[in-house]
């Protein structure tokens, strides 16, 4: 039980905020269009200012570790692993295939990701290359394809061209992180009440979307009704993928091929097998795809995490 204890400290919020979403929407306290406005705010101001802000002050650098390519590998794996069972054992369209592939593959490496570091590893170090990364080129992709996977209009290949070169003018999330990138390549520092409002601000982001997450699940019978709903084969498939699959690709390929040290190769399991993050819960809530898949793998994966990250920290310095 002392082994869980801080794992526990960082996991409670997530359920406890969760909690109280659900509550919130049960009670009617804050009317029908709640989720949908606060769903919102999370997508198009609080998580721009918190991508932004964390950005423009985190080394680029970083992503020169070699670490980084076990990571990258196991995010690789587990990401096309939800894109083809999205595609060929599930029949899900392109937008869906994107979140399927993101459920699958992309870590809560900022709310939980920091705290469990902390506590298991000594330290977080490595939880900021790990955010950089998914930040920086997970999302521009994933965001992408759910753009191109949701526009309406004639398919062209001028219009998807031009779609693409537009995105980042259109994505506030891509938009902010693009913009905190610039500012850290080029040594710029926002004066200090200006940084310290957009800190403010971005740290509404995490526990809205967990209050938003919450709230949808006041209405899990609804979704079941609607054509295509998402199955426990469907959401068990992307829960194993993200736990198990994931942090064993990471583990083969630091070990067997990077040779990493016992640390690094702790750090680099332990972020691989971190939970689905509840940014795929707000993607799919602002382009308007069933929310089934993510809601369900954040909750599921974040459950079982507690006992996948307990064994691998068990495992990995028992020796």
């Amino acid at each position: 039980m002392h082994a869980l204890q801080p794992l526990l400290a960082g996991f409670a919020p997530i359920w406890l905020l969760t909690a109280v979403g659900y509550l919130v929407a049960r009670s009617g306290l804050l009317g029908d269009q709640a989720e949908l406005v606060l769903g919102r705010f999370v997508f198009h101001v609080a998580m721009p200012a918190a991508l932004f802000t964390m950005l423009a002050k985190a080394p680029l650098a970083s992503f020169a570790n070699p670490s980084m390519l076990a990571f990258a590998a196991g995010t690789l794996v587990a990401s096309l692993l939800g894109w083809a069972a999205a595609r060929w054992l599930f029949g899900r369209g392109t937008a869906d295939q994107a979140i399927s592939s993101m459920a699958s593959g992309y870590v809560n490496s900022a709310n939980l990701g920091i705290p469990v570091a902390v506590q298991v590893l000594g330290d977080a170090s490595f939880v900021g290359p790990v955010l950089l990364f998914q930040v920086l080129l997970v999302t521009p992709v994933i965001l992408a394809v759910l753009d191109a996977g949701t526009r309406t209009g004639p398919p062209s290949a001028r219009g998807r061209l031009v779609g693409t070169l537009r995105l980042p003018l259109r994505n506030p999330i891509i938009l902010a992180s693009a913009a905190g990138a610039l500012c850290s390549g080029l040594g710029l520092h926002l004066p200090g009440p200006v940084a310290h409002s957009g800190e403010v601000l971005g740290a509404a982001g995490v526990p809205t979307a967990l209050v938003t997450l919450g709230m949808s699940l006041h209405r899990p019978r609804a979704a079941a009704a609607v054509p295509g709903a998402v199955g426990p084969g469907e959401v068990g498939l992307a829960v194993l993928t993200k736990n198990l699959v994931q942090p064993l690709v990471a583990f083969l390929v630091g070990s067997a091929l990077l040779h990493l040290k016992p640390h690094q190769l702790l750090a680099v399991v332990i972020c691989s097998a971190l939970p689905t993050a509840q940014n795929v819960f707000v993607y799919a809530r602002q382009y308007g795809l069933n929310t089934a898949l993510p809601r369900n793998s954040v909750l599921w994966s974040t459950l079982l995490s507690m006992l996948t990250l307990s064994t691998i920290d068990w495992a990995l310095t028992a020796h």
